[in-house]
Parts: C-alpha cells; sequence; structure tokens
C-alpha cells in the first residue's frame, strides 16, 4: 500500500502576520505618562563665599511627620487649612509704607511678625522619610494653589484675565492672541508673587 504524503503547513506567510500582530498591539497599546511636580530649577552658579540671612519671619515653615500631620509654624494643622494660611504668609506686606520693599498691592494683615514682601517671602517644606507619597503631594498641591491664587488675583486686576488659565492655554498650544506680549505679562505676574518653596531633606523618624 503507497505511504501518503504527509502534509506541510504553508508557513511563507507567518512573518507577515507577526509584523502585522506586532503594529496592531502598537497602534492600540496606551503607554501612560510619568507624573511628577513641576518645578523651575534655579541657574546653575558657582558657590560663592556671601552669606544670605533670612529673617525668621520671612521664613513659613511646614513640617509634614510620618504620620502624615501637619505642624505649620511649630502649630498642629487641617490639611484644609494650609492654603489659606500660606496666602496669608504670601500677602502679608508687613514692610512699613515708605520702605524700598514696601508692598503696595498686598491685601495682607500687614502684620510687622510676618513677611515682608512677597518677594522675601520663603515657603519651607519638611518631609519625614515616612511621611506618604499620597500626603506629600497634597501639601505641595496646597502650596502651589496659594501661589495661583495671588497670581490669578493680580492678574485679574491688572490685565483681566486670570493667571492660571492664560498659562495653561500657552502651554497647551491652544491659546488666540498674542502670545509673546502675554508671555510677559505673565512674567510681571510671577515677578509680582515668586514661587520660593523651599525642600528641606527629609529626616528620619524621631530627628
Amino acid at each position: 500500500m503507497a505511504r501518503r504524503a504527509t502534509p506541510e503547513v504553508n508557513a511563507g506567510s507567518m512573518a507577515d502576520i507577526a509584523f502585522l500582530l506586532l503594529i496592531f498591539f502598537l497602534v492600540t497599546t496606551t503607554i501612560e505618562k510619568d507624573k511628577g511636580i513641576a518645578r523651575q530649577l534655579p541657574p546653575d552658579e558657582p558657590p560663592t563665599d556671601e552669606q544670605v540671612v533670612i529673617k525668621q519671619k520671612n521664613l513659613f515653615v511646614v513640617n509634614v511627620n510620618q504620620d502624615d500631620q501637619l505642624l505649620v509654624e511649630e502649630e498642629l494643622m487641617e490639611l484644609k487649612d494650609l492654603r489659606q494660611a500660606a496666602i496669608d504668609f504670601l500677602d502679608n506686606g508687613g514692610a512699613p509704607q515708605g520702605a524700598p520693599n514696601y508692598c503696595s498691592y498686598c491685601k495682607g494683615k500687614r502684620s510687622p511678625e510676618s513677611s515682608d514682601d512677597p518677594d522675601k517671602a520663603i515657603i519651607s517644606v519638611q518631609n519625614d522619610r515616612l511621611t506618604s507619597y499620597k500626603m506629600y503631594i497634597a501639601v505641595q498641591n496646597e502650596l502651589v494653589a496659594a501661589y495661583n491664587f495671588l497670581r490669578d488675583r493680580e492678574s485679574q486686576r491688572l490685565y483681566g484675565w486670570k493667571f492660571t488659565e492664560v498659562k495653561r492655554a500657552i502651554d497647551e498650544g491652544s491659546y488666540n492672541g498674542n502670545e509673546e506680549a502675554t508671555q510677559e505679562k505673565l512674567e510681571n505676574i510671577q515677578k509680582l508673587f515668586p514661587q520660593k518653596l523651599s525642600e528641606a531633606e527629609p529626616r528620619k523618624s524621631g530627628e
């Protein structure tokens, strides 16, 4: 009896099929973008022996412990109250009228015991090494929101639009207008309330 020929599988198009599947998965797969906190780094300048003296009243200290508790200016505070406390500090304008650094646009209490003007006001954040990432981000968001609130207020007063909305439109490429002139106005607003956030090295629990 004659032996039957073994049927062969035509694998000539397998490479094409694999290539098409590869393209399909590349097109349909979504890649998550890394999220982070936008910060503008200071310029790389050579170290100097010059010491910068910061008055204690111009320093707003925010501590977050290992249990995610806030200690602001050595007093316990809820996260929901942090933004307003930062606004009050930045907007204080405690320098006396007639002084070179008198803040004419500040609407705070002008307490001589708080910040002299927004340019000298520094917010210092210190976290414990066991502080949760969620709490860390929440604190940063509240502090940045305080700056944005004051910048929105001043841009509304000077130009009739909100700083955050216009900046977002420019960043996204959806702004319709003279972008160069608007960028100059945004920089003017940033000079009125410069974002000076200082992050100290995280501490170990118990230190």
